[in-house]
């Protein structure tokens, strides 16, 4: 291998090394229909939602779980916004996968790697 395909290598692993990966999906709950938002911006985030609203789907992020809530939160709020929502709240967070099932749960609990987190869609009244 010449120097400078090695050199070629390395930059590449290098440089995807530090992507994160995202699989996002919703499932749309309601049989109404509601347009769809333009801009993430109509979209808001509230950890408690008092107000009479309407649940219409849920969305899920599966991400790595270093992953910071905010960069989570905004990729909830675009599959809100394709759903017609103007809500995401209840945010909760799981392990995926095969972390689930690996014996010594106790030793491991704090080592997943990846996690989804799921948002409750909903239309205010």
């Amino acid at each position: 291998m010449k120097i400078s395909e090695l050199i070629l290598v390395a930059l590449t692993v290098c440089f995807t090394s530090a992507c994160s990966l995202y699989h996002i999906s919703s499932e749309d709950t309601s049989s109404a229909y509601y347009p769809s938002k333009t801009s993430t911006a109509e979209i808001t985030y509230q950890e408690r939602l008092d107000a009479p609203h309407e649940v219409i789907g849920y969305v899920t992020v599966n991400a790595e779980r270093r992953q910071k809530i905010d960069e989570v939160i905004e990729k909830m709020k675009r599959e809100a916004a394709i759903l017609g929502g103007d809500v995401i709240t209840n945010i909760q967070s799981d392990a995926t996968g095969e972390w689930k099932i690996l014996p010594a749960q106790e030793i491991l609990r704090n080592a997943y790697v990846r996690s989804n987190f799921k948002a409750t869609v909903a239309v205010v009244k």
